[in-house]
């Protein structure tokens, strides 16, 4: 059952992260970062987030033992941290509040606050931004618009 009728409940892409304790995923996602829990099947260990229109679903993986199914998809041994060689990117209203919450909360910093432009054909993309990693180490990149600018001349 949702708990917030008003948010869409279809998105585009919804990246499903395992966890290896729901409950702490949930205290860091909810309390820390401003997610909120749309819908969520305790019994299976899965929580669907939502956070200005990012959905990020949360799956405990569980031995088939304690489920009754296999439903992991894993396909190596889990060892921290998860998600290796990706990383999530996250647009938010406010990037400064939520990463004054995000050091408040003692969360490891990957990488601090900084500008960024990126190159896109003939035009620079900028963002505002920090990497924070989450219980598990996958690496959540808030970001928010600077706009753009024509890209600078080479010297």
């Amino acid at each position: 059952m949702s708990k917030d009728a008003d948010i869409p409940v279809v998105t585009p892409l919804t990246p499903e992260l395992g966890c290896t304790d729901i409950a702490k995923s949930l205290a860091f996602y909810t309390q820390v970062l401003g997610f909120k829990i749309q819908y969520q099947r305790e019994e299976d260990g899965f929580a669907m987030l939502e956070r200005q229109g990012s959905r990020i679903m949360l799956d405990e993986w569980r031995a088939a033992s304690v489920t009754g199914t296999d439903r992991s998809y894993a396909l190596a041994p889990l060892e921290y941290p998860l998600g290796r060689g990706m990383n999530l990117q996250i647009q938010t209203d406010d990037v400064d509040e939520l990463y004054a919450a995000v050091q408040k909360s003692g969360a490891t910093i990957y990488r601090p606050m900084e500008e960024k432009w990126y190159r896109a054909n003939d035009i620079e993309l900028g963002n505002k931004q920090f990497i924070v990693l989450d219980p598990d180490g996958y690496m959540l990149r808030f970001y928010q618009d600077l706009g753009d600018r024509p890209c600078k001349a080479e010297t």
